[in-house]
């Protein structure tokens, strides 16, 4: 990068060791020297950047890309492949093999568990991740078949490589790899035209650690990328850069790793009016009218538990309102009012309860038995950080449960049986 470019900075390249001895170790950015908040730890000139507007050329075509099936990562990811097929000819060779030693790892030395087996994704059995792993992948797979739209549309780029089309070139799990490295290490830049939004930049991710409670952000500033830390960092110590507002399950997807100080950690709670409810209608304005939906997504933050059961509360009341004379009081009301009574508050809260249990009862182990593997210092890492998610997801979970339980406590009347309810709000 020097020698071609690349301004006196002040970080160096230190290595960790891998947890798999066939890996090499991991690299990540310290600092060279002692630093201060308001530091400019490097700055790479955009010679040094890949982005869709380097590979393409022609930012219309790369407009055309990006609003078609095609996103920026699956266009990169192609392009370093067949920059990858040129070998040391390549003017990206240091850096791809920097991205093949780093093995899509991030600060952990994890994969994103869309590169894990059956077998280790079962480690996230009842987390709601498991399922946004498949997802994800099912897009990988329809991006890979879409592949050969960016070979036709964009051919005067790729005349350099004597290659097959992407499809024929590339089997889908090279491409699965080569996707998952680049989402590991992309930046999403600010204040840019779209065909630079994503940018790759050497020193950049997955070299940097990734923090939730950290400001500092590579940004584009005169041509270059620069990174400006945020607080002080002695020198040999890794180099820290937000990911973002994203919860950990997207961590652990995008980055193989979640943080233990993540303010934007959430679960999802789905709630939705009964369709075979006789009064779905009348009840699908009430929700709407009151800023919500008839399919009523709930985000429940770490340590914000209280506050979003709360939230809750107004809309799963209504599953209890079942005389149409009720629902014409609902109707007329200026808010969210339901009669509340000590039967219908029981009720619901009880529905809420016996919601948190079921999720926690679907964990394959408990907070006790989480805290016990994570105390063996032998744990296979991949174990180790999905256990940590799990673990993180449970603690929001009998937070919830907790705040349930107090609300409970506090009704008047504990020998009043909870009002039936044929046609309750759904919950998952």
């Amino acid at each position: 990068m020097h020698r071609n470019g690349l301004p006196r900075c002040k970080v160096v390249l230190n290595e960790s060791t891998s947890h798999d001895e066939k890996h090499m170790p991991v690299h990540y950015v310290a600092a060279s020297e002692d630093l201060r908040a308001g530091d400019v730890a490097f700055s790479v000139p955009n010679s040094l950047v890949v982005t869709l507007e380097r590979v393409l050329g022609n930012e219309t075509v790369a407009e055309l890309l990006t609003t078609n099936k095609l996103s920026e990562l699956a266009c990169l990811a192609l392009y370093l492949m067949y920059e990858k097929k040129q070998g040391k000819k390549s003017f990206w060779y240091p850096y791809i093999r920097e991205l093949d030693r780093q093995r899509g790892r991030g600060q952990l030395a994890v994969e994103s568990p869309l590169l894990w087996s059956e077998e280790e994704l079962a480690y996230l059995t009842g987390s709601p991740t498991t399922a946004e792993v498949l997802e994800r992948a099912e897009g990988i797979k329809r991006e890979y078949n879409e592949l050969d739209t960016v070979w036709f549309m964009a051919g005067s780029l790729f005349q350099q490589y004597p290659y097959d089309i992407p499809t024929e070139a590339f089997p889908f799990e090279i491409f699965k790899q080569a996707f998952v490295a680049v989402q590991s290490c992309v930046v999403h830049l600010q204040k840019v035209p779209l065909a630079q939004r994503f940018a790759l930049v050497p020193l950049g991710p997955p070299l940097l650690a990734y923090r939730s409670n950290c400001k500092a952000m590579l940004s584009a500033v005169n041509g270059a990328v620069e990174l400006v830390v945020d607080r002080a960092c002695k020198a040999g110590e890794p180099i820290v850069v937000w990911c973002g507002p994203q919860p950990n399950s997207k961590l652990l997807i995008n980055y193989g790793f979640v943080d233990d100080d993540n303010s934007y950690d959430r679960l999802v709670v789905e709630a939705a009016l009964n369709t075979e409810d006789p009064q779905y209608q009348d009840k699908r304005l009430v929700v709407q009218r009151n800023g919500k939906l008839s399919v009523q997504v709930f985000h429940v933050y770490a340590g914000k538990e209280k506050e979003a059961v709360s939230d809750m509360l107004p809309y799963l009341r209504l599953g209890y309102v079942s005389d149409p004379s009720e629902m014409q009081s609902v109707l007329s009301s200026q808010g969210p009012v339901c009669p509340v009574s000590p039967c219908m508050e029981r009720a619901v809260l009880d529905q809420l309860a016996d919601y948190f249990n079921r999720r926690l009862a679907g964990y394959l182990t408990t907070l006790n038995e989480d805290e016990s593997l994570l105390s063996d210092p032998n744990l296979n890492p991949r174990r180790r950080v999905a256990t940590e998610l799990v673990r993180l997801e449970k603690k929001i979970l009998h937070a919830c449960l907790q705040a349930t339980t107090e609300l409970i406590d506090e009704l008047p009347d504990h020998t009043v049986s909870p009002c039936p309810a044929p046609y309750a709000l759904l919950l998952k």
